[in-house]
């Protein structure tokens, strides 16, 4: 085999194991389904006698499973990336494909690092959702041959410049299947509160997730920490359509959709800053963003021609 088929292997490798992994996280939730939280009080813990329950047991093995398979699929999916990259004798970011596995790297890179330093073992499912997606996409529709570099991507600025937009894609993807969670908790709530309005109680994974305030903190945090990284992107996009084209912007397909995008995210962490949007309004604004913006990473690539048509199929 060459090195460009074990690149190849390494990404349907790492989609093998994210699709294991979205069936471990989807028995997790499954398993705990109308199960109610279990209290964690000390006096609770003396008296109880269903401590090893084999609902949350198993939901815990399950889980855990999750993880494990998706770092499986993140060392295959980061072997993929790099075996292209050495077979193509540059940096591996050509074409879509190679964008988009690029991207989702970043992003279960960053979810990684989430689940060892906040917990995220919540978002497992949406996670590994996006990157069984996102990755059988990229082998089945969007795979190309290694092909040298148009003119316009020979610039350092080009490489500044994805870099910026993958760390940001990693936030945003975040941030945005936060939203979505919360969104479902959010409905969850409201079905405990209509049956028992006195005493609302959630059971299975809902119950598990953190608190709504919380997760509409991550999502924030996410969205801000992103941002101001996707305003360098575009910055930095700018500068190397000077090198590239001799201008700044032009108001090509994907500079405008760029923008747009930007125009969505500031909307966000105004909205919050200065109306007090919190919760439902801002989960909504936040899947809104990231439609958009992988709408401008992929569908402007599809749809559209432009000086920034590199999908190569």
């Amino acid at each position: 085999m060459t090195l460009a088929e074990y690149a190849s292997g390494g990404i349907v490798t790492a989609f093998i194991f994210y699709l294991l992994a979205l069936l471990a996280h989807s028995a997790e939730w499954a398993t705990l389904r109308g199960v109610p939280l279990r209290d964690t009080s000390a006096t609770a813990l003396a008296a109880d006698d269903d401590e090893f329950d084999p609902a949350r047991l198993r939901s815990d093995m399950f889980g855990r499973l999750g993880i494990i398979l998706t770092g499986l699929g993140a060392l295959s999916q980061l072997a993929g990336v790099v075996a292209r990259g050495v077979a193509a004798g540059r940096a591996p970011w050509g074409n879509m494909y190679e964008f988009l596995t690029a991207a989702l790297l970043f992003a279960v890179v960053a979810y990684m690092f989430g689940v060892s330093r906040w917990g995220l073992r919540w978002l497992g499912l949406p996670m590994t959702l996006l990157l069984s997606v996102g990755n059988g996409l990229a082998v089945t529709v969007f795979y190309v041959e290694i092909a040298p570099l148009v003119p316009a991507l020979h610039s350092v600025w080009f490489i500044i410049h994805i870099v910026a937009a993958c760390i940001s894609a990693a936030a945003f993807n975040l941030g945005a299947l936060a939203s979505i969670v919360y969104l479902v908790k959010r409905s969850a709530v409201l079905r405990a509160e209509k049956r028992s309005p006195e005493n609302p109680t959630l059971t299975g994974i809902m119950a598990r997730v953190p608190s709504l305030a919380s997760i509409d903190r991550f999502a924030y945090r996410a969205h801000a920490f992103g941002f101001p990284i996707w305003t360098f992107t575009i910055a930095a996009g700018s500068i190397w359509a000077e090198y590239a084209w001799g201008r700044f912007w032009g108001w090509d397909p994907k500079e405008t959709w760029s923008l747009v995008t930007w125009v969505v995210y500031a909307a966000y962490l105004h909205a919050r800053a200065t109306a007090g949007w919190k919760g439902r309004n801002a989960a909504i604004i936040a899947v809104v963003g990231i439609a958009s913006f992988w709408f401008n990473f992929i569908g402007v690539n599809l749809l559209v021609s432009g000086l920034h048509s590199y999908a190569g199929i």
